[in-house]
């Protein structure tokens, strides 16, 4: 077992931050007071039940979305009060997404997909050479429809990573998958954190999977109600689904 990463400088930083969707009466309050840190080079998991708040927490770190108050910055950039121009950029230069649907274009190969990323990142990996980090090197010229749903969602990866971002971000990758296949996927993601560095947040309702982060972060109604740090990070294949 690898022996968690002490605490760093934070690259993504949370201060006071609330989101509110409608007004009035019918108001939701997403999130409420949330204060988190994420260091350089850290696994984090957030964990809650359907509804909690942190999809929205994750959207706001990735600037899908921006809060109704409070700050939220990545290194020195503040995101809260950015515009769609600076967001997109951020987005682009900074981040990489993997959700629980892979969304790749049923038209195009495996590495016709991660050429996507690749054409408009500033140093990108070769397509090839994500692929092959995530397994996949002998599946370059298959279509989505020729690959299982385990082996698609590592294309899905493989395109987030293959603009070198400073930051991954992961939505339920393993939502639906099956227990031997999320593994597999959840290695992969384990590898591109402690091969590349890449800081990473990876947010589910399973709790078993917050053994092979670093940290531990509970959201229950908004807020965050446990945060623990693991003693040792649990390899993916040992995690009891």
């Amino acid at each position: 077992m690898q022996a968690p990463a002490g605490p760093g400088t934070p690259v993504l930083r949370v201060r006071g931050l609330a989101k509110t969707y409608g007004s009035g009466e019918s108001a939701v309050h997403a999130l409420r007071d949330v204060d988190l840190d994420v260091a350089g080079g850290e696994f984090v998991v957030l964990l809650g039940a359907s509804g909690s708040g942190k999809s929205t927490l994750l959207n706001i770190l990735g600037g899908l979305d921006v809060p109704t108050a409070g700050e939220v910055s990545f290194e020195d950039h503040s995101l809260a009060g950015a515009g769609d121009a600076a967001l997109t950029a951020y987005r682009r230069e900074h981040v990489g997404f993997v959700f629980q649907f892979y969304n790749l274009i049923p038209s195009l190969t495996a590495r016709e997909n991660v050429a996507l990323v690749t054409e408009i990142a500033e140093h990108p990996m070769a397509p090839e050479e994500a692929l092959r980090l995530v397994g996949l090197g002998d599946r370059l010229d298959h279509f989505p429809a020729q690959l299982s749903g385990g082996e698609q969602q590592r294309v899905a990866i493989a395109r987030a990573i293959a603009k070198r971002p400073d930051v991954l971000l992961c939505d339920e990758p393993t939502g639906a998958l099956d227990a031997e296949t999320g593994r597999i996927v959840l290695h992969v993601i384990d590898t591109v954190n402690r091969e590349l560095g890449t800081t990473t947040a990876l947010i589910t309702h399973n709790a078993p999977i917050a053994a092979m982060a670093d940290r531990v972060v509970r959201i229950t109604s908004g807020r965050i109600s446990e945060e623990r740090r693991n003693a040792t990070r649990v390899p993916p294949e040992e995690i009891a689904w």
